[in-house]
């Protein structure tokens, strides 16, 4: 309906929203992958700053990209009419918000966990931030 104003041939608009919808379930099915990742690295990491990264890693691949996908596919599904331009717009936009908060979020736990020093730090090879104290700079809050 909304490439009508283009004034394109009938098969090319049902072309482009078959693409849509194709493309928003192969989003829909990496976020599942990486559901599924994010889902075995809970279970299988050893500490809890590697949890916490898969954790992210579920909530980031998991959740945004499959509601972008759900975008693509409301953008390409013709018989919504005109709701698929209000479905399209509250999922990119839901999937914006949950990409800035999960990382904010997951950042605050660990940084707020290493400060603690509530969960161990072992297997843990490098530590930048154990540095900086013990050289006296200044930490922020």
């Amino acid at each position: 309906m909304w490439l009508n104003t283009l004034r394109l041939e009938k098969w090319v608009i049902k072309l482009i929203d078959l693409i849509l919808i194709v493309l928003g379930l192969i989003l829909v099915i990496i976020g599942v992958f990486c559901d599924f990742v994010g889902a075995i690295g809970l279970i299988r990491l050893p500490n809890f700053f590697t949890r916490l990264h898969a954790a992210t890693v579920g909530a980031i691949g998991g959740a945004v990209i499959p509601m972008l996908g759900a975008a693509l596919i409301a953008l390409g599904y013709e018989p919504l009419g005109e709701t698929r331009f209000i479905l399209a717009g509250v999922a990119f936009t839901t999937s914006l918000i949950t990409m800035v908060l999960a990382q904010a979020g997951s950042h605050a736990l660990a940084r707020a966990a290493y400060r603690a020093r509530a969960a161990p730090l072992q297997p843990i090879i490098y530590d930048a931030l154990s540095e900086k104290n013990e050289k006296g700079e200044k930490q922020s809050i």
